[in-house]
């Protein structure tokens, strides 16, 4: 990492390593900042040390990232009511996937208990025609 600060102490590099690990690279998008060698992913952790240099905390460098860059630039954004519903949704998507399978499972149930009772009265319909008939060439005999 070049950088144009003067020389960090290693509690300094240990702490950007820790803050730049939960920022996003906006070029890569799929690696932190802390794995990205692209330009912008540089500059950032140039800015973040500066900032560690001047005695901010982790939480007002995040914030400032927050302000400049939005909440993308977060790893683990935190929870608001602009982003509930990417929160909510794979759990609400959860729910209703269960509500049409068991709604599903209960008609299965239904159209079994049903094909069971029509089958059993059919048994039932024939069984009497059977003894009938019995009786009839028994009679007859």
């Amino acid at each position: 990492m070049t950088t144009t600060t003067a020389n960090p102490t290693p509690e300094q590099i240990e702490r950007l390593q820790s803050l730049a690990s939960e920022l996003r690279c906006l070029v890569c998008q799929n690696q932190s900042i802390a794995e990205s060698n692209a330009g912008l992913a540089i500059d950032l952790k140039e800015q973040a040390l500066e900032q560690i240099q001047a005695g901010k905390s982790d939480a007002d460098i995040r914030t400032y990232m927050v302000e400049r860059y939005g909440e993308f630039i977060l790893y683990k954004p935190a929870f608001s009511a602009s982003n509930a519903a990417l929160w909510s949704g794979p759990f609400l998507l959860l729910l209703v996937v269960m509500v049409f399978m068991m709604r599903g499972w209960r008609r299965r149930q239904q159209r079994l208990a049903q094909t069971s009772v029509n089958t059993d009265a059919a048994d039932l319909l024939r069984q009497a025609r059977l003894e009938e008939r019995y009786k009839k060439d028994m009679a007859g005999k």
